[in-house]
């Protein structure tokens, strides 16, 4: 590439935003240009705008301290600096649809982290190694909008893409049924153990919507391109549980599985070892090389000592064993705010801009 795509990032105070500000320092395609985040923020250096909330354990990079921060209330003169934006913003639902849609009918591209979207018909929700062609439907999106160049694509719920990737290799032996539980950590909220001393040695049995997303999601990124929307995926029937654990980065799932093929137990082990997707074929640059490691120690997947597995961008898998009610059960680890949040969002910019969907103004 040439030259640099310009971008922006809306809710860049926020602890996703503060992880696309990371991720993105000497990125080889994107270069930030502008932040943008609540009117309360806006017309202040980035460095005082979010002082006292700096949560990422990297320090501050230079080249956002001085950038006076956009607010949301003037996302023209926001969308005129940049070629495309990731959008992390913190707002009612509504709120955030009218947002993306004004930004992409603006003709600049919204790579979503937010929830509100995803169930827009004509909007994709992708995981890069998954379900890379659900970028076609950005075409009859943009038909509906009246845009030559603006959209809107998402990003999965955070804690789908820990279970989800390590079942995608598998759905040729006809997955049936899905039990699932995840625990996720408290950035998943936005948190630090500072900001929510209560969760020290705590558990809480509730995140709101969570299971909802995690029983419903999968089958839209499983599902097929059918014209202007995707037909959801007809099975596998899922159930969620969904808990706040005393973690800080590293959503855990354990997964119980039926197969109408019953796969061994050596070919599921084959099935993730051999597993790439298009990011990898793409040689994509935050593409982890191996996308899924199967851990043989019992004792794992830990998140302190795997979360961080492919530079934050892979999915770990252990404890494949027999189960007495489906055929199968294992544990899945995957790192919430990089492969989760702000790093599929960036592997997402990166996938649309080999594709040809992401392109200067």
């Amino acid at each position: 590439m040439d030259k640099k795509l310009r971008v922006g990032i809306i809710g860049a105070t926020g602890y996703v935003g503060q992880r696309f500000i990371t991720l993105l320092e000497n990125h080889p395609w994107f270069e930030v240009v502008a932040l943008c985040a609540s009117p309360r923020s806006a017309g202040k250096p980035f460095e005082v705008a979010c002082e006292g909330r700096w949560k990422i354990d990297l320090p501050m990079p230079e080249y956002v301290k001085k950038m006076v921060v956009y607010s949301t209330d003037d996302i023209e003169a926001f969308c005129n600096e940049v070629d495309f934006t990731f959008c992390a913003v913190d707002m009612k639902k509504d709120e955030i649809r009218a947002l993306e849609e004004k930004i992409a009918k603006l003709e600049t591209p919204v790579i979503s982290n937010n929830s509100a979207n995803r169930w827009t018909e004509d909007v994709p929700m992708i995981i890069p190694e998954v379900n890379a062609d659900h970028a076609e439907l950005i075409e009859a999106q943009k038909k509906r909008l009246g845009t030559t160049r603006g959209f809107i694509a998402v990003k999965p719920n955070c804690s789908i893409q820990s279970y989800v990737p390590a079942l995608t290799p598998l759905l040729s032996y006809g997955i049936e049924k899905i039990s699932v539980c995840t625990y996720q950590a408290i950035s998943g909220a936005g948190k630090t153990f500072d900001t929510w001393p209560e969760m020290v040695g705590n558990l809480i049995p509730y995140i709101g919507g969570e299971e909802e997303k995690s029983e419903k999601e999968p089958l839209k990124v499983w599902g097929k391109v059918a014209g202007d929307h995707i037909e959801l995926a007809s099975e596998p029937v899922i159930s969620a549980q969904c808990y706040r654990v005393a973690v800080q980065e590293g959503h855990t799932a354990a997964v119980s599985v039926s197969f109408k093929n019953k796969p061994s137990m050596e070919d599921m082990i084959k099935a993730w070892n051999e597993f790439e997707g298009e990011a990898q074929k793409l040689d994509l640059p935050h593409a982890p090389k191996k996308f899924l490691q199967y851990i043989e120690e019992d004792n794992r997947p830990q998140p302190k000592l795997d979360a961080m597995y492919e530079n934050g961008m892979g999915v770990s898998i252990a404890r494949l064993r027999e189960d007495n009610i489906f055929d199968y059960k294992f544990a899945c680890l995957s790192h919430n705010t990089l492969r989760g949040a702000a790093g599929g969002g960036l592997l997402t910019a990166e996938l649309l801009c080999k594709k040809g969907y992401l392109t200067a103004k």
